[in-house]
């Protein structure tokens, strides 16, 4: 005997969309999507804040991307720093002592002199002991590795901060990409795209690394990606974001079709 009950295939999931979710699915896309954009705000924050001070002007620029990964070789690694992110941690004159101090070849009597004194008053409170992944300054040979020229990130460095992207940034893009599925009336060719530009330029960003930091002139291809996946993010967020609150909530409009089963 069938049951009379039971709902066919065609018509399961109908209003299975952004504007026609009841409101504790909203609240949580919308929690997470609100979540997501800050931590992305406070990431390009951080990146004016780090990469954006390399050339020691605030604003990300072509040099900035240049000395970050393939580095500023006519001079080190400490007065690309002094001059660059670093350039409000001490005094002017403070900081001129030091560069000069490695400009006359950092030689450890008068650093245990002059300089010694400067960096136990303004360095190691970050770069102490227990500075965790910051070299610690209390030990003069960690110092005097940074005298050296200064050839950007290592190898190793972007072998971490690669990996952790790959799977950090993938994670984010698989979930925001998710509740963007679930919009109804975007056409193909912009919703297909939007799902699938996320990952292409998230790959051509971390090459772009790599790429830098063997030869300076594919820094553009860093801005190039990193700006792909901002507009990839702002869109599906957007759209997203417009069609739970603006045409499901303010306009109420209704939508029977199926984000599941089809476009």
């Amino acid at each position: 005997m069938s049951d009379r009950n039971e709902t066919p295939v065609k018509y399961a999931y109908k209003g299975a969309n952004l504007i026609s979710f009841g409101l504790s699915i909203k609240l949580l896309f919308t929690g997470y999507l609100t979540t997501i954009a800050a931590g992305y705000l406070m990431a390009l924050i951080q990146i004016l804040f780090t990469h954006g001070m390399a050339d020691g002007k605030f604003g990300l620029s072509m040099d900035d991307i240049v000395y970050s990964y393939y580095g500023d070789r006519s001079g080190s690694v400490l007065e690309s720093k002094l001059n660059g992110s670093m350039k409000y941690n001490a005094p002017e004159q403070e900081r001129f002592k030091i560069i000069q101090w490695v400009r006359d070849g950092g030689d450890e009597a008068v650093y245990n002199k002059d300089i010694k004194p400067i960096v136990d008053q303004f360095c190691t409170g970050c770069h102490g002991a227990n500075a965790g992944s910051l070299p610690d300054f209390t030990k003069f040979e960690n110092l005097k590795k940074l005298t050296e020229s200064n050839e950007g990130a290592t190898f190793q460095s972007l072998t971490r901060l690669s990996h952790i992207h790959l799977f950090g940034i993938s994670f984010i893009f698989m979930f925001v990409g998710i509740i963007f599925s679930f919009s109804t009336g975007v056409p193909c060719k912009y919703k297909y795209p939007a799902i699938v530009m996320p990952y292409l330029f998230l790959l051509i960003d971390i090459a772009s690394w790599w790429l830098t930091k063997l030869n300076p002139h594919f820094a553009l291809l860093v801005l190039f990606a990193g700006a792909g996946l901002g507009v990839s993010f702002a869109f599906m967020w957007t759209v997203s974001m417009y069609q739970m609150w603006v045409l499901g909530g303010i306009l109420k409009q209704s939508d029977r079709r199926n984000a599941i089963l089809r476009d």
